[in-house]
Formats: structure tokens, C-alpha cells, sequence
């Protein structure tokens, strides 16, 4: 069986707002703010934090986030909302299935080395048109590099009983994730070394909740 932590379950680790602008925050921290921001998502008493115009100006001298987000394009799933988050405080990678290249490698390789970001979370999500098309066997145009960067999940789930979707859609989350580990010579190295943490998560569109995947 298969472990799924909710993110509420972090809110046990104390978060101080004043630090959440300094580069480095360290990755339990910034999954604890994560988590805060999601669950006041859940329940619609977002804060809206970090939208100010003094804000604004400030991250005119530089951007300090303390997440990295890869998620997907899908329009349902913005991260600065669902995580109840501002300008500066996310740093987003967005693609249709959340998948994997030397785009998006490049760019988490970019926020971990030079803006210091210890956190990478790829958030997945329920009824995800990318992996259902994969799942689906679909073949369109330059859709289909999409499908093929997904089959490794698609291969990994086929077997497991209930929906083929949303087993995918995990299998997928955690495939992605395990490649970012892995990436060398940069991310495999921080992650050997404990500098940064990398997980998986998946997003549910009726309640708005996120779930770690372990």
C-alpha cells in the first residue's frame, strides 16, 4: 500500500512569516508554508500574501522564492493560488503533464543554484487532460512528445487496478520527481548531499487539497 501524507499534517512545524523572503529557506520550512498556504486555499480564507505594490518594488532588487513548483499547464492549477502564495515567493515551471526535459531541468538546476532554493515539488492533479491523452494512447502533432515523455508512467501503472487515469497521474508525479533526483551533475549531487528535498504531490480540482506522495 502505498503511504499519502497530507500537507495539512505539516503545519506541526513552525512557520515565521519574517523569514519567508530570505534566500535558502530551508525545504521542511517551505513545505510547512506550502502546506499553510493550501489549507487556507481549501477552506476560501486566503491572505493574499506578498501582493502588495511595496512588494512589487521590492523584488525589483531580486527574487529570494522558497519552493520550486513543477507543475502542469493545466488551467486549473495555478500554484500562487492553490498554495495561497505571491509575487516572488514561488518559483513555477509549467507544462502540459508536468513532464520532464532539459527546459525544465535547466530551469530547477537554475533556482537551485543560484537563488538558493532547497524545495522542488512536482504537483500533478486529478483529471489531467495530458495524462489521460497518454493513458488514451493519443497522437497529435507535437502532442505527442508529451505522450512520450509520459509512457514510463504509463507503463508503470497499466497494471495496477482502479483508474487507469489516476494511477497515472501518481505514477507520473513520482516518475518526474525521481528524474530530478537523479539529473546529473547538479540536482543529483544536491540531493545526494541533502541540500535540497524533492517530492511529489498530487492536487485534487473539487477539493483543492494537496497530497505529498511517498
Amino acid at each position: 500500500m502505498k503511504l499519502v501524507i497530507g500537507l495539512s499534517a505539516l503545519l506541526l512545524i513552525p512557520v515565521f512569516a519574517s523569514d519567508e523572503h530570505h534566500a535558502g529557506v530551508p525545504a521542511d520550512k517551505a513545505l510547512a508554508i506550502l502546506a499553510e498556504g493550501n489549507a487556507r486555499y481549501v477552506v476560501h480564507k486566503e491572505t493574499h500574501p506578498d501582493s502588495s505594490l511595496e512588494r512589487r518594488h521590492e523584488l525589483v532588487k531580486g527574487q529570494h522564492p522558497y519552493a520550486i513548483i513543477v507543475g502542469c499547464a493545466d488551467s486549473r492549477v495555478p500554484p500562487e493560488m492553490v498554495f495561497d502564495a505571491g509575487l516572488g515567493d514561488l518559483f513555477v515551471i509549467r507544462e502540459a503533464g508536468n513532464v520532464m526535459d532539459n527546459v525544465v531541468l535547466g530551469s530547477v538546476e537554475y533556482a537551485v543554484e543560484h537563488l538558493g532554493v532547497k524545495l522542488v515539488m512536482v504537483l500533478g492533479h486529478e483529471s489531467c487532460g495530458a495524462i489521460t491523452a497518454a493513458v488514451n494512447h493519443t497522437r497529435e502533432a507535437h502532442i505527442t512528445s508529451i505522450m512520450k515523455a509520459i509512457q514510463p508512467a504509463v507503463s508503470a501503472s497499466k497494471r495496477l487496478p482502479g483508474d487507469a487515469v489516476h494511477n497515472c497521474v501518481l505514477a507520473n508525479a513520482r516518475h518526474v520527481a525521481n528524474q530530478i533526483r537523479h539529473a546529473k551533475p547538479i540536482l543529483s549531487k544536491a540531493n545526494d548531499h541533502g541540500d535540497i528535498k524533492v517530492v511529489a504531490a498530487i492536487y485534487d480540482i473539487e477539493s483543492g487539497k494537496v497530497v505529498l506522495l511517498d
